[in-house]
Formats: structure tokens, sequence, C-alpha cells
């Protein structure tokens, strides 16, 4: 299982990370970036299943393909927000995390917009008759 190693390697970065503080504090950084890096590279590889599963599904369901995309690019930049934010925070950069999750959320909705317009209609073509 993928997510047994990815825990795997948290687990060690954390640990590695733990004994290196008490003896060279600056390598600490280095080594949590490392880990971090080969826990993304090990995510990354899973990105084109999710890509090719939202295109499955909108051609399934007979909605757009472009409002596939949209919903994809939304969840990818949750996503995105909440391990930037999350990383931050362990910096020790709280506000600035707070406002990557602010400007995350707004783009989310700026993403949706279109997709809330295209409802709309949709139920005033229905009302309508």
């Amino acid at each position: 299982m993928e997510i047994l190693k990815i825990v795997g390697v948290a687990f060690i970065t954390a640990i590695c990370s733990l004994l290196i503080k008490t003896t060279k504090p600056e390598l600490s950084f280095a080594v949590n970036t490392v880990g971090i890096l080969v826990i993304l590279f090990q995510i990354m590889e899973k990105i084109p299943q999710i890509s090719e599963f939202f295109i499955r599904i909108g051609a399934l369901s007979g909605v757009e393909n472009g409002v596939m995309k949209l919903l994809f690019k939304m969840v990818a930049i949750g996503y995105v927000t909440e391990f930037s934010s999350g990383l931050l925070i362990d910096f020790g950069s709280i506000t600035l995390a707070d406002k990557v999750v602010l400007a995350g959320k707004i783009t989310i909705i700026l993403l949706a917009l279109p997709i809330i317009e295209g409802l709309l209609k949709i139920m005033q073509a229905f009302l309508n008759g």
C-alpha cells in the first residue's frame, strides 16, 4: 500500500529531524525538506489517475469536460492550499498560513462562479417551462 510508504517516510523523516535537531538544528530543516519532497514525488505519481477518473465521470454523467476540469482544479487548489498552510505553520508563519488559506478559498470561489451561473440558468429554464 502506498500510504504505508508515505507514512514510513514521514516517521523516518520526523525521527531523523528530531535526532539531528539536538546536535545541528540548522540541518533539521534540510531533513524535513527532503522528506517532504520524497512524499510529494510519491503523491505526484497518482495525479494522472485522479485526472483520468474525473474525465471518465464527466463522460459517464454527460457533464461538460470544462466543468469537470474546473472541479478537478478546485479540489487540487484545496489540497495545495492545505499542504502549503501546514508547512507554513510548521515553519512558524501562522499569519502567512492564514493568508494562504484565505487566498485558496477565494480562488475556489472564483472558479466556482461559472458553475453556479450555469446551475442558475438551468433552474431558470426549468421554472420558465
